[in-house]
């Protein structure tokens, strides 16, 4: 998942919980600045301490899990190969 991914779900999650930016982040002793670029995927850094309050305030869990690949053309190719030859 991209910074771009996790703001766009945070900013979803927040609007969706009726929260400002502004609400969103006094409690955490964040700016409303650093949460609008946090959601909008523009900021420079972001420590994942951040990133777990802002997720846990909002009812998500921040997780990591391994990076799902994508299929080369040779095994989509073969993928639909076999898909023809079943049918």
């Amino acid at each position: 998942m991209t910074l771009e991914e996790i703001g766009r779900a945070l900013r979803t999650a927040r609007k969706t919980a009726g929260r400002t930016q502004t609400e969103l982040a006094q409690p955490l002793g964040m700016s409303r600045a650093t949460v609008s670029a946090i959601e909008n995927g523009t900021v420079g850094e972001i420590g994942v301490r951040k990133l777990i309050a802002l997720a846990t305030a909002l009812g998500l869990e921040l997780s990591i899990g391994p990076r799902h690949r994508r299929p080369t053309l040779q095994e989509l190719r073969e993928a639909r190969r076999g898909t023809k030859s079943d049918a």
